[in-house]
């Protein structure tokens, strides 16, 4: 029989321990670029600043730090050119690909 875990139990996750590298990185955002949710995306690149350093993402963005964290805090909507400096300081790149393949 398995036994039932509550998800009060569960520890909380936190992407920014498994986003060492630009690779990681870009996983990470395709990923959550597939579930087309500008939320989510804001969130989730919050997680890949703070695995970096948000001092020194809001430097290379050119962003005040406490606008950074308040663009990049879950639930938020910003703009896109904000989403475009930061994922540049990150070192990534947003790309577009066909949702269905031509035959």
């Amino acid at each position: 029989m398995t036994k039932k875990i509550k998800v009060s139990e569960l520890s909380e996750f936190d992407a920014t321990e498994y986003l060492n590298n630009e690779e990681d990185v870009a996983a990470y955002l395709t990923t959550v670029l597939e579930e087309n949710d500008s939320a989510l995306l804001a969130a989730a690149i919050g997680d890949i600043a703070r695995a970096r350093g948000m001092s020194q993402v809001a430097r290379d963005s050119g962003i005040a730090r406490e606008a950074l964290y308040k663009a990049l805090r879950p639930g938020s909507e910003p703009r896109f050119e904000t989403i475009s400096r930061v994922c540049a300081a990150l070192g990534v790149r947003l790309v577009a690909q066909p949702m269905h393949p031509a035959r």
